[in-house]
């Protein structure tokens, strides 16, 4: 079945979870852009428990600018990030192994929050060695048909169900305990190779 999902940024787990669960994926362009969602948030795993990450974002119209058009503001945002990502995971297992992904996007200059987006995606579904048929919807559809509409999982409160988690080690867990339904980035960095089989 095809998944209409929002776009996210570094998403969480239960969003590539749903992912590897259904056959064609179809991420959405032209809904209205919704603050406070995970489609410019990510939420990972710092040295004083729960740390959520946001990317500054520009309206270029306002209440009424669709997802395809929101801009990245020019602020350095993404040193703060890459700095808050080494500082959560420098010492977990798989960190060094796979660092050198994801730090190179930190250092690009993305105009729009979707091509940022996407590129992390790509190399997300590379790493767990993904494959699926990736789209972008065309128009916006109220109520589309003959597909799962997932586009409000990427709000923290409609997130997708992820009581179906189990908990695995984290680099904070002895201190703060296990948190659930992170960035996939925890994951990837504290399970390496097995990330695919915790997702399947």
């Amino acid at each position: 079945m095809t998944v209409l999902l929002s776009t996210a940024y570094l998403p969480p787990i239960s969003y590539i979870s749903g992912c590897v669960r259904e056959e064609e994926l179809l991420i959405e362009r032209f809904e209205t852009y919704p603050k406070q969602t995970f489609r410019n948030h990510c939420r990972i795993y710092g040295p004083n428990g729960l740390q959520t990450l946001s990317i500054p974002v520009i309206k270029v119209n306002g209440n009424h600018t669709l997802t395809r058009d929101i801009r990245i503001a020019s602020t350095p945002w993404q040193r703060l990030h890459w700095r808050s990502i080494e500082t959560a995971y420098n010492n977990s297992p798989f960190f060094m192994y796979y660092k050198d992904e994801f730090e190179k996007v930190f250092d690009e200059q993305f105009d729009f929050l979707l091509d940022l987006n996407t590129r992390l995606l790509q190399i997300i579904f590379n790493i767990l060695r993904i494959e699926k048929k990736t789209s972008y919807t065309e128009q916006f559809m109220k109520f589309p048909a003959n597909m799962k509409d997932c586009r409000e999982s990427s709000s923290k409160k409609k997130a997708l169900p992820s009581d179906h988690l189990s908990a695995y080690t984290q680099v904070f867990s002895p201190k703060h305990g296990f948190i659930s339904d992170l960035s996939i980035i925890d994951l990837i960095f504290n399970l390496g190779p097995e990330t695919g089989d915790y997702l399947n």
